[in-house]
C-alpha cells in the first residue's frame, strides 16, 4: 500500500478520539497502513523491569493510527489537503490539491554543500586549504624500531663490560 504521508509531515487528525488534533508523523508503516502521529492517540504501554537500569512501570506513548483518518497541512495555505501527485521529469511529486504547491520538505543539505562550495572558491579558504595540507604533509610514519627509547645497559652488561676491559 503506498502512502501519501511521509515522515516529517505536519497532520490533522480527521477522525478518532483526537479529531481536530495536529501533529508530526514520526514513523510509518505502509504494509499495515498506519501512521505514528506525536501527542494522537495516547496509549499507556506496561513494562516489566529488565534489570537494574531499565525500571518497570506504565509508559504513556502515542499509538499508531490508520493513515485515512489523516489528513496532510499543506506549508503554504495550511489548510488540510488531500494528496495530488504531478511529475516533473523524472520525479514524483506530491502536491497540495487546493493550491497546487509542493508537500516535499525543502531540503536544506544542498543549501549547505552549496555554501560550503563557494566558500571554497574564495582566496582565503584556498590558502587555509593549503596551510592544513602542508601541515599535513611532512608527517610520516615510522617504524616503531626507530621510536624504541634507548636503553641503560643492565648489571649483567656492566660486569661484563667490566670483565672484558670495556671492549665489546
Amino acid at each position: 500500500m503506498s502512502l501519501n504521508v511521509k515522515k516529517g509531515d505536519t497532520v490533522v487528525m480527521i477522525a478518532g478520539k483526537d479529531k481536530g488534533k495536529t501533529g508530526k508523523v514520526t514513523a510509518c508503516d505502509p504494509r499495515s497502513g498506519r501512521v505514528v502521529v506525536e501527542g494522537c492517540n495516547i496509549v499507556t504501554k506496561h513494562t516489566k523491569p529488565r534489570g537494574a537500569n531499565q525500571p518497570g512501570g506504565k509508559n504513556k506513548m502515542a499509538g499508531p493510527v490508520d493513515v485515512s483518518n489523516v489528513q496532510i497541512i499543506c506549508p503554504a495555505c495550511n489548510k488540510a489537503t488531500r494528496v495530488a501527485n504531478k511529475i516533473e521529469g523524472d520525479k514524483k511529486l506530491r502536491v497540495c490539491h487546493k493550491c497546487g504547491a509542493s508537500l516535499e520538505p525543502k531540503k536544506v543539505e544542498k543549501k549547505a554543500k552549496k555554501a560550503k562550495a563557494d566558500k571554497a572558491e574564495t582566496p582565503v579558504a584556498e590558502e587555509a586549504k593549503e596551510k592544513k595540507t602542508a601541515k599535513k604533509a611532512p608527517a610520516k610514519k615510522t617504524s616503531k624500531k626507530a621510536e624504541a627509547p634507548v636503553t641503560e645497559p643492565t648489571a649483567t652488561e656492566t660486569t661484563e663490560q667490566a670483565e672484558n676491559g670495556g671492549e665489546n
